[in-house]
């Protein structure tokens, strides 16, 4: 935003402190008026014919500014993702292992990505990945919803769990 000396117009629109309009004038009478009010000529749209100047305490209106962007970050949800990588031929204890983490990450509010990983042979037979996800997705259901089914990219199989509160916004 251009502020008092930084406006290039030759006249431009006033709108006072209270957002009444004040006029067309001169550049130099609108400086004189804000100064007079011991306030800012602020330029608020540029690209208007011609641009639109309000006058303010230009101090106030950024101390404003980044008061509202805290809040708007604050209010922000923030989700963020887990990850669980297993193999196509896990074993039944270490697959319950890894779907009690699952499940604590999907309690906490995280979205969990799984990721099936084949190598070598096991990629001619990504069925057996498929039923993997399908198998641990019907055991989370309570808990989470799948948010993307299983695809195939590449030698990795994925799919993410998206936690039930945060299925329902």
């Amino acid at each position: 935003m251009r502020v008092n000396d930084g406006i290039r117009a030759r006249e431009v629109r006033v709108v006072g402190p209270d957002g009444k309009q004040i006029g067309i004038k001169p550049i130099e009478e609108a400086l004189r008026l804000a100064e007079e009010m011991d306030l800012d000529l602020v330029e608020v749209a540029p690209l208007a014919d011609p641009p639109v100047c309000k006058i303010m305490d230009y101090g106030k209106y950024r101390y404003e500014q980044t008061v509202k962007m805290k809040e708007a970050r604050k209010k922000q949800a923030v989700v963020s993702f887990k990850e669980m990588k297993m193999r196509p031929k896990i074993d039944r204890h270490d697959y319950e292992i890894k779907k009690r983490h699952i499940e604590r990450f999907l309690k906490a509010g995280h979205k969990v990505k799984v990721t099936v990983m084949c190598r070598g042979r096991e990629l001619t037979h990504t069925e057996k990945g498929l039923e993997l996800l399908q198998q641990l997705a019907e055991e989370v259901a309570e808990l989470g919803t799948v948010e993307s089914e299983p695809k195939l990219e590449g030698r990795n199989m994925q799919m993410i769990l998206a936690p039930v509160a945060v299925a329902k916004k």
